[in-house]
C-alpha cells in the first residue's frame, strides 16, 4: 500500500500513525507528495478528484480518502478491533474523539494558511481570531471531557496527539498546555511512542 502526502500534514501523520499502530509498518510505503493550497498536483489529482492528502494507493490499486477512511481501511486490513472496538458505544465515542482532533488539525492547518501562505493584504484577521477561538474550544474540551477514552489507544487518541504535535510545530505562540496540564500530561506520555517518534516530521 501507497500513502501519498507530507508527515508536516496531521492527516497524513495520524494516518501513518494508525498504520504502526495496527502492525502494517512493512505494508504500507510513504510517498512524499507536497501540496501547494493554491496549484494542482496533477500526479495527486490523477487519484482523487479533491487532489488532498492523504491518499491511500491499496494493494488493490484503488485510493482511499480522507484520513477518517485511510485510519479505518488500516484497521480493517490488520483486524484491529482495539484502536476502533465494534461495541456501539464505545465505536463512536472513539469515532466522536476522532472528530475533535480533525476538527483541531482542520482549524490548525486552516490559521497556517491564513498566517504563512496568504498573502499580508489578504489576511483576514476576523478569520484568524476565530480559528484560534476554535482550537481553544477543541483544547479545552479535550482537556476536561475526554481522559478516559484518551487513556487508551485508539483513532481518537492518536488522531489528538498528532494534532497536539502540529501545534507544537505550527503554532507554538498559541501554547495549547497553559491552563491544561492534564492534556500536557497524557501528549508528553503518548508522544513517546514508537508511532509517534519514528513519525516526527522534519521542518
Amino acid at each position: 500500500m501507497k500513502l501519498y502526502g507530507d508527515l508536516l500534514s496531521p492527516f497524513v501523520r495520524m494516518s501513518m500513525v494508525t498504520a504502526l499502530e495496527a502492525g502494517l509498518e512493512s505494508r504500507v510505503q510513504l510517498q512524499s507528495a507536497a501540496l501547494k493550497p493554491h496549484e494542482v498536483n496533477e500526479a495527486l489529482a490523477k487519484l482523487s478528484p479533491l487532489g488532498k492528502i492523504p491518499i491511500l494507493e491499496t494493494d488493490h490499486g484503488r485510493p482511499l480518502y480522507d484520513s477518517r477512511v485511510i485510519m479505518e481501511y488500516f484497521c480493517h486490513v490488520a483486524g484491529n478491533k482495539a484502536l476502533l472496538a465494534d461495541d456501539g458505544a464505545k465505536h463512536f465515542r472513539v469515532l466522536t474523539l476522532l472528530a475533535l482532533a480533525q476538527g483541531l488539525g482542520d482549524a490548525a492547518v486552516a490559521l497556517r494558511y491564513e498566517t504563512a501562505a496568504r498573502p499580508p493584504t489578504a489576511h483576514w484577521p476576523e478569520y484568524a481570531e476565530r480559528l484560534r477561538a476554535r482550537i481553544r474550544a477543541a483544547l479545552d474540551e479535550l482537556e476536561g471531557q475526554w481522559a478516559e477514552t484518551l487513556a487508551e489507544v485508539n483513532l481518537g487518541s492518536i488522531a489528538t496527539a498528532v494534532a497536539l504535535g502540529y501545534l507544537d510545530v505550527r503554532h507554538d505562540a498559541l501554547a495549547w498546555r497553559n491552563g491544561r496540564g492534564h492534556l500536557a500530561t497524557w501528549y508528553e506520555a503518548f508522544s513517546n511512542r514508537p508511532s509517534m517518534l519514528k513519525t516526527q516530521p522534519k521542518v
